[in-house]
């Protein structure tokens, strides 16, 4: 039994795009346009998302590294918190 492996149809493999002899491609060998990235900006431009959770996570970091920095500091005197 022999099995054959590859292109079973009996078409030609397609071409690479065919260049015109002024160095275009033909219309019906290149994509469509792409959108740009108008679908990836928020509805409202104005609204920055950052602005309304900066506050909080700015404090807890700086109370954590208080914190750290003052049980260090409380090592190295040998208090031990």
């Amino acid at each position: 039994m022999s099995m054959h492996y590859g292109n079973s149809s009996s078409e030609p493999r397609p071409t690479t795009a065919r260049v015109q002899p002024a160095g275009l491609v033909p219309p019906g060998e290149t994509p469509p346009a792409e959108d740009g990235i108008s679908g990836t900006l928020p509805r409202d431009i104005r609204y920055n998302q950052s602005r309304g959770w900066a506050k909080a996570p700015l404090t807890l970091i700086l109370l954590l590294v208080l914190l750290f920095a003052a049980g260090f500091i409380g090592y190295a005197v040998g208090i031990g918190i």
